[in-house]
């Protein structure tokens, strides 16, 4: 199994003083966070994409150009990039520009995204939002792959013999889809046999998981081969220590938060209660062995061989945080990784296949 740390770049009241930080603190504490990824052993690093309150993470390229050049191993991925608000040539040069600057550490999630805001921002209607998704997905792969790309799109203007420099350092370029809810984005992965994350980070397990069953079966419809199918999932939270007492009891201010996000919406939490939360949402909140049990649940209905966990506090004390990462890397991630063994990620030094 691999482990990705990913972070969304909130822009949210401090836990202590109820204010709001500088934004130029905020992204030196994201790049904080991946530098501290990389030290941690972590696969790989995300950065979210969104245009709307509460977050930060506009221009994930951005961010991640400024941590691939501070760090060496650490895979880096956007979780997700929205392409169906995005022009997908402009969206081309910017990643494989990133591509190049990283040596060939990029991966890409892809997803329509979520919020009225950004969607209005940019003009995209709730009944084109898919069609652009889908449009802007197999044109920038086309770009990806093709030297030079005629096209008549539907949602930007025509291509022809059009060449989008720079070209690409990985030859292929591992792209997987975010799901949270919907189809579309299933059709999409299985259609084209890439590998489908999971967002399941807001309901009890039953609806994720029967997405994913929807995901092998269009796969194998496809034509792909079933042992090929990929798939990595999120975690609602994450807070582990010595006993399920000391997790539980930790995590509670990061759930108080929870709570007033949704006061402050005017929505019901999904899960009234701290205890409701550590049953029956993804977050692994407990002792390592309870951990550990948790995620094997989990891979019994999913079949994933990847998981992302919080790369930042969230409300938590940052020192309990990084404790919290580091018990996950000594006393957890050893024993998922040899019992759940997990595609390699590509080298982009090997032939195509």
């Amino acid at each position: 199994m691999k482990f990705l740390a990913i972070t969304l770049i909130t822009d949210s009241p401090d836990p202590v003083t109820g204010g709001l930080r500088p934004t130029r603190e905020r992204f030196r504490e994201v790049v904080a966070a991946a530098l501290r990824a990389e030290e941690l052993g972590f696969d790989g690093f995300g950065v979210g994409e969104r245009h709307e309150r509460p977050f930060l993470s506009s221009s994930p390229p951005v961010v991640l150009s400024h941590i691939a050049a501070l760090t060496r191993r650490i895979r880096l991925f956007t979780a997700v990039t929205t392409l169906s608000l995005l022009d997908p040539v402009r969206a081309y040069e910017d990643y494989a520009t990133l591509d190049h600057l990283s040596d060939g550490r990029l991966e890409l999630m892809i997803g329509k995204g979520n919020g009225t805001a950004q969607r209005e921002l940019f003009q995209v209607t709730p009944e084109d939002q898919w069609a652009r998704n889908a449009e802007g997905y197999e044109l920038f792969r086309r770009i990806w792959r093709e030297d030079k790309v005629s096209a008549q799109p539907r949602f930007r203007p025509a291509l022809s013999g059009a060449e989008v420099l720079p070209r690409p350092y990985q030859r292929t370029l591992r792209v997987w889809h975010g799901s949270a809810t919907s189809r579309e984005s299933v059709d999409l992965a299985a259609r084209y046999g890439d590998p489908l994350f999971s967002a399941n980070v807001t309901h009890p397990i039953g609806p994720y998981a029967e997405l994913i069953r929807h995901y092998r079966e269009r796969w194998e419809h496809h034509g792909h081969d079933p042992a090929r199918a990929v798939v990595g999932a999120g975690t609602a939270g994450y807070h582990a220590a010595r006993t399920s007492q000391q997790a539980v009891a930790a995590y509670r201010p990061a759930f108080a938060r929870y709570l007033a996000f949704h006061e402050r919406l005017g929505t019901a939490p999904v899960f009234p209660t701290l205890e409701d939360f550590v049953e029956r949402s993804s977050a692994l909140i407990g002792s390592p062995q309870q951990v550990i049990e948790k995620v094997h649940r989990y891979h019994e209905a999913f079949g994933h061989t990847a998981l992302h966990l919080q790369a930042e506090a969230g409300g938590l004390p940052e020192a309990d945080h990084r404790a919290s990462l580091e018990l996950f890397q000594s006393d957890i991630a050893p024993v998922l990784r040899r019992a759940i063994p997990d595609p390699a990620f590509p080298d982009p030094s090997l032939p195509d296949l």
